[in-house]
């Protein structure tokens, strides 16, 4: 059965229920976590049902998606990944209300429904900052004198950027990569609007491996794959051969996938005194966030934590 087809089913039965729009929604980790954080948040009944898009999917298929949420009483939100710049890009129109974040980053990457209103938010600056200051010192970069490189211009690594540009430790040059010059252009436009100071900034249009960008950083750097390689598509933006300066903060974005920029990292952690993180805790805040504005729940700290043990046992 298809993603649509399930949902389909899961809506027509009577169930409320969250879309997932992904690219291989039905591997997601979630899949499995969601009926136990439904039970642990008092929400027994509710579903989660998946929209596959391939990653190149044309605008006509996000707005598809997007009208289909909109008009299926039963299908109160959705999280949105791969594709939240492409549901922006195609539907803005149809959302009643985007906050600040939507619109500054050109993302939607959570739907809720509220007194009748279809609304859009961009969670990820909330959700990487929840993240980041779960591994990174508050004086990180001031006592390193690391920088930021990440590696990858979309959604993830343009809230990123502008979550650490906007940090009270923020790096003293941030440099992003991507295939795209105008994704990166757009990235440039979202920090300066955002106040981030403009000459912190380089960006690096590159199809290839980063490893001459790695070998500049300083010791102390933020490396971020946020490109999607290693899940979405096989590869690394970093070749084999790539070495990580001393005391680097290495952080993969995935948590799921073959993750061969993960298992480079974790190989020389030891001999290059570095702190590598996956992407299980983003996943847990990211989720959680968007569950909540769905649902209309408050989360504190110890309802996150027993969620993130929750999970930890299907992980």
């Amino acid at each position: 059965m298809s993603a649509e087809t399930e949902a389909a089913a899961g809506t027509a039965a009577g169930t409320a229920a969250m879309a997932f729009v992904g690219v291989s929604t039905g591997e997601s980790s979630i899949m499995r976590i969601f009926p136990e954080w439904a039970r642990l948040l008092g929400l027994p009944t509710a579903r989660l049902v998946g929209f596959d898009l391939p990653p190149d999917a044309e605008p006509a298929r996000h707005r598809a998606v997007a009208e289909r949420i909109r008009r299926d009483p039963l299908l109160l939100g959705a999280l949105i990944t791969t594709h939240k710049i492409g549901v922006y890009r195609a539907a803005a129109d149809l959302f009643d209300e985007l906050d600040d974040f939507a619109r500054l980053c050109g993302e939607v990457s959570s739907v809720s429904k509220r007194d009748g209103r279809f609304v859009g938010h961009a969670k990820d600056p909330l959700t990487a900052g929840l993240a980041i200051e779960e591994f990174l010192a508050p004086a990180h970069f001031a006592a390193t004198g690391g920088e930021l490189l990440c590696l990858g211009a979309g959604g993830a690594g343009t809230a990123i950027a502008y979550y650490l540009a906007r940090r009270p430790d923020a790096p003293a040059r941030i440099v992003c990569t991507d295939r795209s010059a105008d994704r990166l252009a757009e990235l440039a436009d979202v920090l300066r609007r955002g106040g981030a100071d403009p000459a912190r900034l380089r960006t690096v249009v590159t199809d290839g491996p980063a490893d001459e960008l790695l070998a500049a950083a300083p010791p102390g750097t933020l490396v971020v794959n946020a490109t999607g390689l290693g899940k979405d598509r096989p590869g690394s933006p970093l070749s084999p051969a790539a070495r990580h300066p001393r005391g680097a903060v290495v952080w993969e974005l995935n948590y799921r996938g073959a993750l061969p920029f993960l298992h480079a990292a974790r190989a020389q952690a030891a001999d290059r005194d570095l702190e590598v993180v996956d992407g299980w805790r983003y996943f847990i805040h990211g989720w959680s966030q968007v569950i909540a504005e769905v649902f209309g729940l408050s989360l504190d700290t110890a309802t996150v934590d027993r969620l993130s043990a929750a999970a930890e046992a299907v992980r």
